[in-house]
């Protein structure tokens, strides 16, 4: 059985594990086809439950940016129109260190962009604290930042310390609520093609597919469960889990 109709049945885990065991070979034209389908079918339900979150959040009134300068600032952005002009610009400018992943990719194809972060220039009583809202940078404006020539010496610098770089994708969760924190959470860019890649600076230690899962089992906000804190979300969550598709 092929890992599109696996993991249309259900495995949507065991898919990717899979696939990532394959290596180099997931590349190959006997495979790649099928990975492909199965990387569309996640974005495509990534988008899904992004758009039923910001909904549902709608309705109980969370207090999402409203004066936008850039989009990254936008609760949701979709696919651009030069989307494919603008991978191939962050593809240029990360060519010397290595490969985007294809998730990456994928996920600036079919969904876009998300920022579910509360506004908390106009409120800061947080409906929830600590809760890691999901917050994926805008493409374009991703790329304006990464292709200037300051950026290219940072990246050398980085790979030179650690042997690889990294494409900061969201603020880390104490940023989001107002307060200094940490690195921004990044997706680690590969020395050879890649399906997938490490999420870095971010508690779970996982992949950046594996993040987005860990967000929709939260209803998009990764830490909400954190017993430390006292955030009232069971009736959201049972309003907005049965919704959501996994991935």
């Amino acid at each position: 059985m092929k890992f599109y109709e696996r993991y249309l049945n259900g495995e949507t885990k065991t898919v990717y594990n899979d696939i990532y065991k394959l290596g180099d070979d997931a590349f190959l034209p006997e495979n790649i086809i099928d990975i492909e389908n199965v990387l569309t079918e996640t974005f495509e339900r990534t988008a899904h439950n992004l758009n039923i979150i910001y909904k549902e959040l709608t309705n109980i009134n969370y207090l999402f940016k409203t004066n936008f300068q850039f989009n990254f600032e936008r609760p949701l952005v979709k696919p651009l129109s030069n989307t494919d002009q603008l991978l191939g610009e962050l593809e240029k400018s990360v060519k010397p260190f290595g490969f985007i992943p294809a998730s990456l990719k994928m996920f600036y194809k079919i969904v876009g962009a998300c920022n579910f972060e509360w506004d908390y220039d106009t409120n800061e009583n947080f409906i929830w604290e600590r809760a890691d809202p999901i917050q994926i940078v805008s493409l374009d404006d991703f790329v304006s930042h990464v292709s200037d020539e300051d950026s290219h010496e940072v990246f050398q610098e980085c790979f030179k310390e650690d042997g690889f770089v990294s494409l900061d994708l969201s603020s880390d969760y104490l940023h989001k609520d107002n307060i200094c924190g940490g690195l921004p959470y990044s997706l680690q860019i590969t020395p050879k093609q890649s399906i997938d890649a490490p999420f870095l600076h971010e508690e779970h230690n996982t992949t950046f597919i594996n993040y987005l899962r860990i967000c929709f089992e939260n209803c998009g906000f990764s830490r909400i469960t954190n017993p430390d804190y006292a955030n009232d979300y069971l009736t959201f969550f049972e309003k907005v889990k049965p919704q959501l598709k996994m991935i």
